[in-house]
């Protein structure tokens, strides 16, 4: 057991051990909830440090909220610290932590207002520091106006700067998930939007041919498209704001500028304190979600890199489902239970307006660098019975092992309807299914919510005789 700062009881009594929890969003919070579910404050003492405002929100629902469809910031609050510490958690807001001393079992925290620094001993310790937004490193990325999007406190400025703006010229930089949410918010705030994106298509998480389908969609919707564009500068005003976005070719007034470039891995203190980390700079950890190497240490959610199930290669996907599972599981953990997370096959879903988008497996340049040969098809079909009222058109791609016929990737564009369908195509990626097999797959069917041959099945069925013409 440690001892830190003053004494912790007398000598005679027993001494609870110590979790120490770094981050205090979903996967730190998750983790600290269940242990506390497993064991009492008599068994173990759970102190957390976040250094925002904000503990236990939802990341994902900031561009709902920026934009209208979430009236009030607290919606997106799953649990307050009161609420927490209500449950014997000392969950201690605006404290960052600096350093991990893994030798000595202990991290340095500092009161973020007021400069003071204290340490404090562990018995178990969690990692969850999440994700960084990626700022470029070019001339006016921080200037006024320029925002960021990844926590609460980002979201109040951004909404701030939107009531103070007269101008309503507004660029996203960047057509990712964020990127093309952003772009939606600040349509339905009335902005005239271009998004200015360095590759091919928007959504670099489709293969380029579904990405041109969002890219039309997009500007049908009224955003300007900007693709193969590398932005080098962002210039100010005499004030000292943001008033124009400037590429290689081209000047972009702005009146605001969202940049949804992605994220990397927070994992500098994981880093300074010697700790394992992978080739996209997340921490690699076991099953268990132990820090490999580390019997005592744990980390979750954004700052840490999974199995990918198809491919059976790490990766880093920063998603707040993969974050609650993780926390979970250290939970149960560190709370002398035993559970595991297997891995991920890579499913997302988003929409930009009323279009839908989802993908989940392998794209066609993840298949090739995994050296695995493939079929793909695409095929067009409907979001209900053609002939049922508000049938709308959906297009899904699908890839196929040319071997065995394995499910390898689905990607999905489309209307209402279209998104959770790749629900069907994760559940059998997980199971290691084949298109074949999946062809006979006992689907819910009416034609109020699909055609009597659902897309993903029709799907499966063209990539299966792919298969078979290629054995």
């Amino acid at each position: 057991m440690n001892m830190s700062g003053a004494k912790r009881g007398s000598e005679c009594l027993a001494v609870p051990e110590r979790l120490v929890v770094i981050g205090g969003d979903a996967a730190g919070m998750s983790a600290a909830s269940q242990a506390r579910r497993m064991k009492g404050p008599g068994e173990l003492e759970i102190v957390a440090f976040e250094r925002g405002h904000f503990a236990s929100f939802s990341a994902c629902g900031i561009p709902y909220w920026v934009g209208g469809d979430v009236a009030e910031r607290d919606s997106l609050i799953a649990r307050t610290p009161e609420e927490h510490r209500a449950r014997g958690i000392d969950l201690r807001m605006r404290t960052e932590v600096t350093e991990i001393d893994v030798e000595g079992q202990r991290v340095r925290a500092r009161d973020v207002d007021s400069g003071d620094e204290s340490w404090t001993s562990y018995d178990k310790l969690v990692i969850a520091t999440g994700a960084r937004p990626i700022r470029p490193d070019m001339p006016g990325a921080d200037a006024p106006g320029v925002h960021g999007v990844q926590t609460l406190d980002d979201g109040q400025a951004l909404l701030d700067t939107l009531a103070r703006t007269r101008g309503r010229r507004a660029v996203v930089v960047g057509a990712g998930y964020i990127g093309v949410e952003m772009a939606e918010a600040l349509i339905n705030r009335g902005y005239e939007v271009t998004v200015v994106n360095r590759g091919r298509e928007p959504m670099s998480t489709l293969d380029p041919d579904m990405g041109r389908l969002v890219h039309e969609a997009m500007e049908g919707l009224g955003i300007t498209m900007v693709n193969d564009a590398e932005v080098t500068k962002i210039l100010t005003g005499d004030d000292g704001r943001a008033r124009a976005v400037v590429t290689d070719d081209a000047e972009y007034p702005a009146d605001v500028v969202v940049l949804g470039i992605g994220v990397r891995p927070e994992t500098a203190l994981a880093r300074a304190a010697g700790l394992p980390l992978g080739a996209h700079g997340g921490l690699l950890t076991d099953l268990a979600m132990r820090v490999r190497g580390h019997e005592n240490i744990w980390a979750g959610g954004d700052c840490v890199e999974v199995l990918d199930l198809v491919s059976g290669q790490e990766r880093h996907i920063a998603l707040g489902t993969h974050a609650n599972k993780h926390g979970q599981v250290i939970g149960t953990d560190a709370g002398g239970g035993y559970a595991t997370f297997p891995g991920v096959v890579g499913t997302a879903v988003s929409k930009v307006c009323d279009l839908e988008i989802a993908r989940t497996g392998l794209r066609e340049k993840d298949a090739r660098r995994a050296g695995l040969q493939f079929e793909s098809v695409t095929i067009e079909s409907t979001s209900r019975a053609g002939y049922y009222p508000g049938a709308s058109p959906m297009t899904v791609k699908m890839l196929a092992e040319r071997r065995t016929g394995r499910l390898l990737g689905v990607q999905i564009v489309g209307r209402e309807g279209a998104g959770k369908r790749v629900d069907i195509a994760a559940v059998a990626l997980t199971a290691r299914m084949t298109v074949d097999q999946m062809t006979s797959l006992d689907l819910g069917y009416a034609p109020p919510f699909s055609p009597v041959w659902d897309p993903v099945l029709v799907a499966a069925r063209k990539a299966s005789k792919a298969v078979q013409q290629h054995p």
